[in-house]
Formats: structure tokens, C-alpha cells, sequence
């Protein structure tokens, strides 16, 4: 299975767990619940899938033992803000980086950034607020980065660009 394969399976049990969500109740609190649980998921989402498609270009450009490598490297990788995003695809390549960064601005940048951040609140305990409307709003830029993401390592074909 591709990079682009397995980020699609990550992406359809996300897609049913949103469904289930707005369609299970339409009590306020009950769905800023389900928002809460649905940023952790969607945050998740987004560190799996750059995993995967980075893996996945490990594995088909390189000897068995880097792609090893690579993998072990990114059991240790997470809270993927933009930040973090555009270093890691450095790490790979200059170029890569310099498109991230470009790409990886204003309402994109902060979408992912606060993202994360909340999910880390959430999952130490702190109050917070959000909405079933809002993580959508994330989870529609994730899928969009993810996308994007996977157009540089995982092209469709060979005369693919790049675009965001």
C-alpha cells in the first residue's frame, strides 16, 4: 500500500467518527465533548499521516536499513505543528522545507498550530472550549496540508506540481 493508500484508510475512520459524532446529539455539551475527542483524532490523524507518507518515501528511496532507520526515528515524532512539519521535510530536503514554509502560512499556520495546541490541553486535563464547527474547520486544513504533503513525497505521477 502507498503513502497516499494508508493516509486514505487513516482518513475514512475519521470521516465515520465524525459522522457518528454530529449525528449522535444535538445536546451542546455532548457535542463539545465529541469535539474534544475529535481534535485528539484529527491531531492524530495529521502526525500518522506525514508518518506514513514519510515511510513510505523512506522505504521506496532507500536501502532497507535507512527506511528502518527513518521509521524508529518517528516513533518519537509528534505534536506536528507547522514548525515541526516544515523541519522534518528539511531534514530530507532544503527544497522541501523552503516550499513548506511558504505554503505553511497565515490561516494554514494557524489552524495547524492551534490544533495542536489544544489537543495537548485537552489531553492534559486542561478546561477548554471548542465546537463540532470548529474542529471540522481544522480537520478540512489537515486534510488540505495532508494532501499537499503527500503531493511532495508521494507524487501522483511523474508530472505532478506541487500545489496548495
Amino acid at each position: 500500500m502507498n503513502g497516499r493508500a494508508k493516509v486514505h484508510s487513516l482518513q475514512k475512520r475519521l470521516d465515520a467518527a465524525f459522522a457518528r459524532a454530529i449525528a449522535s446529539s444535538s445536546d451542546l455539551e455532548v457535542q463539545s465533548d465529541y469535539a474534544k475527542y475529535l481534535c485528539v483524532l484529527v491531531s492524530g490523524f495529521l502526525e500518522n499521516a506525514i508518518t506514513e507518507l514519510i515511510v513510505y518515501y523512506a522505504q521506496n528511496r532507500s536501502a532497507p536499513e535507512v527506511s528502518n532507520f527513518v521509521e524508529k526515528q518517528l516513533d518519537h515524532w509528534t505534536n506536528p505543528n507547522t514548525e515541526k512539519i516544515a523541519q522534518l521535510f528539511g531534514q530530507f530536503s532544503s527544497d522541501w522545507f523552503k516550499v513548506i514554509t511558504s505554503q505553511l502560512v497565515d490561516e494554514k499556520k494557524d489552524c495547524i498550530n492551534s490544533l495542536v495546541s489544544l489537543r495537548h490541553k485537552i489531553a492534559h486535563g486542561e478546561s477548554v472550549g471548542t465546537s463540532l464547527s470548529q474542529i471540522k474547520k481544522y480537520y478540512k486544513t489537515v486534510q488540505d496540508v495532508v494532501e499537499f504533503l503527500s503531493d511532495i513525497v508521494d507524487p501522483r505521477s511523474p508530472t505532478s506540481q506541487i500545489r496548495f
